[in-house]
């Protein structure tokens, strides 16, 4: 019952990820537009616009921020793949208790911050130092979910490499095993 538990939790924090991730991912041809336009006004108009910068800086940091449970969960952060890959899988269950725990710590401080962050925003009517200077409120919020989403990810892998662990079993099929085709 326990493990039917933590298994349908961490399907619900898969899919929740990958909605996010796979959603923000339509803001990149928004970002591309936002700095060709910058450049064309700029450079060939010779009319720079005041908010382009502004913009694209925030699109850009709602990708990565929003994109990274996603690349967690799809495991695209960096490894060190010639000593990961020498050893045993329980072993390499280990390495990501470690690194998954201590990610897990600095993304509660990031988390943590970013709520200090958005009540200061509100506070003192947070703006960026620039002609335009929009809002800074929604910029911690983002983070905050992002956070939020990167712990809960975190939290996924480390049922998952416990459960491993322990007794020698994934605790999630990959879509390959669950269709007959893996091992």
């Amino acid at each position: 019952m326990i493990i039917t538990a933590l298994r349908s939790y961490c399907r619900a924090v898969h899919f929740s990820v990958a909605l996010v991730g796979k959603s923000v991912s339509y803001l990149m041809p928004i970002l591309a537009f936002v700095v060709a336009f910058e450049v064309v006004a700029r450079y060939f108009l010779n009319r720079p616009t005041i908010w382009a910068y502004d913009l694209s800086l925030f699109l850009f940091g709602y990708i990565a921020a929003l994109g990274g449970a996603y690349a967690q969960q799809k495991r695209a952060h960096i490894n060190v793949d010639i000593l990961y890959l020498s050893v045993s899988p329980r072993t390499r269950s280990l390495f990501n208790l470690f690194s998954f725990t201590l990610a897990f710590f600095f993304v509660w401080v990031m988390f943590d911050m970013s709520l200090v962050k958005f009540d200061e925003a509100l506070e003192f009517n947070y703006r960026r130092q620039s002609e335009w200077a929009p809002h800074m409120h929604h910029f911690w919020v983002m983070v905050a979910v992002a956070c939020s989403l990167m712990m809960a990810q975190l939290s996924t892998d480390i049922l998952g490499d416990l459960y491993h662990l322990i007794s020698g079993r994934k605790l999630l099929k990959t879509s390959t095993e669950e269709n007959g085709h893996g091992n």
